[in-house]
């Protein structure tokens, strides 16, 4: 029930904020159960949201068929895409018949195009592509979209996408957006679910920068994430924050607990 909660107030937050909106442009990634994070697209966000507008783009794709159990296309589109009336063209996943290299600059050449007509708007500060909503769900081991701990693309300043053909988790070729896309956001959400995620969640929110788990603290990906220009908020459960004290002062940051 706390996860069916979780799911249902960031809908509830970011549906009111999107449906407010004249241009909508919504980044999805998530491994959660569409039907519940999107049951509040029926009324009355079914009749106030106009569909049209929206587009959906993904921050991190596994390197699968778009039929394959373990492909992000397929659990949005039985979860999400085939239960709202958003346009067919507005739907950008990679190119699964490429190899990863070749479907992350693929990718990345869209998204560019996309940007140089002004269908997604730009950051003064960045120049990266500004999308309104991104949503990142935090692994165990602390990664968000398919940014590893460690990991080399953590340090990629000038793409906007990348690959990886060694992630730690199956399967292991994925593309994936950079930290200054995701930075760029107009709205990031990280959600964290699960005792599993306890420690990661508290090395990631602590401003502490000492003591024995300041190095792996130092290298998790959500630790990266700052909006240069937009929010950031945190949605977990009682479990994942078990261990977690909030005493952050950032007007950019948020914690929502259940």
């Amino acid at each position: 029930m706390r996860f069916q909660q979780i799911w249902l107030s960031i809908s509830r937050r970011f549906l009111k904020f999107l449906s407010k909106k004249g241009d909508t442009l919504l980044l999805l990634y998530l491994e959660a159960p569409y039907s519940v994070f999107w049951g509040n697209c029926e009324a009355p966000y079914n009749k106030t949201l106009d569909w049209s507008k929206w587009y959906i783009f993904w921050s991190d794709e596994r390197a699968v068929a778009k039929n394959h159990a373990e492909s992000n296309y397929k659990l949005t589109k039985e979860g999400f895409l085939t239960k709202v009336p958003i346009i067919n063209g507005h739907v950008y996943s990679i190119n699964d018949n490429a190899t990863v290299e070749d479907a992350a600059t693929d990718y990345e050449f869209v998204i560019r195009q996309l940007v140089k007509v002004r269908t997604i708007g730009v950051s003064e500060s960045t120049d990266c592509p500004k999308f309104d909503l991104i949503l990142l769900d935090m692994g165990s081991d602390g990664h968000v979209a398919s940014l590893f701990p460690n990991h080399p693309t953590l340090e990629l300043k000038d793409d906007w996408i990348t690959y990886i053909t060694d992630s730690p988790q199956p399967p292991p070729e994925r593309i994936t957006f950079t930290l200054p896309v995701i930075n760029s956001a107009s709205n990031i959400a990280i959600v964290a679910t699960g005792d599993d995620k306890a420690k990661a969640v508290r090395l990631a929110v602590s401003d502490g920068t000492e003591g024995p788990d300041a190095p792996a603290a130092a290298s998790l990906p959500p630790r990266m994430v700052h909006p240069t220009d937009g929010k950031l908020v945190w949605f977990v459960d009682k479990a994942a924050a078990a261990s977690l004290e909030v005493s952050n002062g950032d007007a950019s940051y948020e914690h929502h607990e259940y």
